[in-house]
């Protein structure tokens, strides 16, 4: 157990992480078969597939799970406890987020909301940090590049949200909840299926008084206050089924929020009231037809929207505004052996700000294929996929991927996918500023070439995997200075200068043992910086991460652990963050049929470590509440 030593916890902690990697990641023969349906995803082949069919490195995130988080945790913390996925964030909840999958940067996961891209063009990354939990029925993760499927930006892979509908009889419902930092937490909707007709609706406002986020005193942007936050979000889905085989619907996710933040500088002092506004808008309209008994296809609208603002003592002192519509025609066909994708998609973004980009629109037009099926003991999937983005013009991707039945319990697979990401509009057309900064135009798309190999055993109620990756990443853009030595200027421009190479081993595990629900996960990564030979900065080589749960009568109970080995802080890695562990335990009563009682402690050993420099994490938390569905 190197990785345990290299972590900085007490010996008892040591010991009790060992304990839980231990049961996680062996001892496959205490599992016991469980009754039930295998869970089907849509995110790496782009229509349902079975789990066990799919040969990419998937994980499905479920309602329980999300509702188990609790109204204190984020988005991106959810995330950062799967396996191959870190989190960092500036503060508390509502503070800057970045998630990284398999080393690579943030801005190289693409974020889908029902299918519809959601994130900010001219940052090029997701905004997690206001992506409401409340909201979200259930998630999609699939680790390594996905290009040949959804084009820019899924170089580290897709991360796809599904919002709440409706089903079975109408259940209106409420939820409140209140806990430390004076944070508070109500939800209410219904929602309810009759005939063809499917519906749901869904709203939620959370509050925190939370904590300072800079707890630095050497910090010039230092200011001992609360920097506290509030959000209020929506949800709804409304679909109709007139035949068997065909459906009309629409879905949206509404989100808006604001989070104190510490700034400053010489003319704007640390003491001034900073807040930052963010608005976030997502919809879809769909119709889904089976034209012929082998031929599906469906048709999509979507737009969201990414609004952010900056204030300061209540002047809006900036905004940036991201709009990204969608329209899509995918069509899937069953053959007599597996089936069939092809589409057309064009993607068109904007930019509305008080910042005077020189371009602030560009279109993508795309074209997409693909099959995947089985051949006796054989499993193979094909993508390719042209995107001409207005700016750049072609880049092509393609992906193949093949599994083998060793075993009625064991398969193995082989995989090798290109992907790339398209310059952000601050990279390629923000203006020359007041220190010099200036952006470049004849950037080149950032590339990568990823190979992995995976072994699974899968059987009745527990899946365990191995996979190995390199992901190898070209044109990385870099900001840099204008003139390296600040002779003339102390202004920064991007090239296409760095490269990084992304290697590692997940091994991951999750189903029953015995009266026990258990999940874990250990990661060993070695992220470099090609031109540096460093390891690249917030990323550590070592995480492990493990949840038991069990049923007793009417009460569930379970507990958490993530441990994460040390971060560097600089590209040169001279400034190393301690390695941490935390603990989190969950609890939940049903007291009768319709009402449910919960609780969530998080960090329940007070643990003090750093997720960025001279930024606060929370100490430790608890939050309490209850749900009641009208039945």
């Amino acid at each position: 157990m190197l990785f345990l030593n290299s972590v900085r916890v007490a010996p008892g902690v040591r010991s009790a992480l060992a304990v839980a990697c231990g049961l996680a990641l062996s001892g496959v023969g205490m599992a016991q078969a469980q009754d039930g349906v295998e869970p089907v995803v849509v995110t790496a082949t782009r229509h349902d597939t079975r789990v066990s069919e799919v040969l990419s490195d998937v994980t499905l995130i479920d309602s329980q799970e999300i509702r188990q988080a609790g109204a204190t945790t984020t988005l991106a913390a959810l995330l950062g406890r799967q396996p191959g996925i870190e989190f960092t964030q500036n503060g508390g909840p509502g503070g800057t987020s970045s998630v990284f999958i398999r080393g690579s940067n943030s801005n190289h996961v693409l974020l889908l909301v029902d299918g519809v891209r959601v994130g900010s063009v001219t940052t090029g990354s997701p905004t997690w940090e206001y992506m409401p939990l409340e909201q979200i029925d259930h998630i999609e993760i699939v680790r390594g590049p996905a290009s040949s499927l959804y084009g820019s930006d899924a170089i580290g892979g897709v991360i796809q949200i599904f919002t709440k509908r409706g089903e079975g009889p109408l259940q209106p419902f409420v939820e409140a909840g209140y806990g430390t930092y004076n944070t508070s937490a109500l939800s209410t909707g219904f929602s309810g299926s009759k005939g063809g007709l499917r519906y749901g609706l869904q709203v939620s406002n959370k509050r925190s008084d939370s904590f300072s986020a800079i707890n630095s005193p050497s910090s010039i942007y230092y200011n001992p206050d609360k920097d506290g936050y509030q959000s209020t979000s929506s949800s709804g889905s409304l679909s109709y089924s007139p035949l068997k085989g065909h459906e009309f619907g629409v879905n949206y996710l509404y989100s808006d929020g604001w989070t104190r933040f510490d700034s400053g500088g010489i003319s704007t002092p640390a003491s001034d009231d900073y807040k930052q506004k963010e608005t976030l808008y997502s919809v879809s309209l769909y119709s889904r037809n089976q034209l012929t008994d082998i031929w599906t296809s469906t048709l999509r609208i979507g737009q969201s929207t990414d609004d952010s603002r900056n204030l300061d003592n209540g002047v809006r002192s900036s905004f940036f505004r991201s709009t990204q519509t969608q329209y899509q025609w995918q069509n899937d066909f069953k053959l007599p052996v597996g089936t069939a994708l092809l589409g057309v998609e064009r993607l068109e973004q904007r930019v509305d700000s008080d910042t005077n980009f020189a371009v602030n629109k560009r279109g993508i037009n795309s074209i997409l294929a693909g099959w995947s099926g089985h051949v006796d003991d054989h499993t193979l999937q094909v993508n390719a996929r042209q995107d001409n983005n207005s700016q750049f013009g072609d880049k092509a991707t393609g992906m193949l991927a093949y599994g083998y039945q060793l075993a009625s319990n064991w398969r193995a697979g082989l995989s090798w996918g290109t992907a790339f990401k398209a310059p952000s509009f601050n990279d390629l057309y923000y203006p020359a500023d007041a220190y010099g900064d200036v952006s470049n135009p004849n950037l080149k798309p950032e590339t990568a070439v990823n190979k992995e190999a995976s072994l699974h055993y899968e059987a009745v109620g527990l899946d365990v995997s191995i996979t190995y990756y390199q992901n190898d990443i070209k044109n990385l853009i870099q900001w840099a200075p204008i003139d390296p030595t600040f002779v003339t200027t102390y202004g920064y421009t991007p090239s296409n200068v760095a490269s990084a190479t992304l290697t590692g081993w997940t091994l991951a595990s999750s189903g029953k043992m015995a009266e026990y629900k258990v999940s874990g996960s250990l990661d060993l990564q070695d992220p470099k910086d090609d031109v540096l030979g460093k390891t690249l900065i917030y990323r550590a080589q070592k995480a492990a991460k493990f949840a038991v749960s069990r049923d007793i009568g009417n009460m569930n109970v379970g507990g958490e652990v993530q441990a994460y080995g040390r971060r560097f802080v600089d590209a040169a890695n001279t400034q190393a963050l301690a390695g941490y562990a935390l603990f989190n335990l969950t609890a939940s009563y049903r007291m009768t049929d319709g009402l449910l009682v919960f609780a969530r402690a998080n960090n329940v050993f007070d643990k003090k470590y750093v997720l960025v420099q001279d930024f606060a994490t929370p100490g430790a938390s608890l939050f309490v509440g209850m749900r009641y569905v009208l039945k």
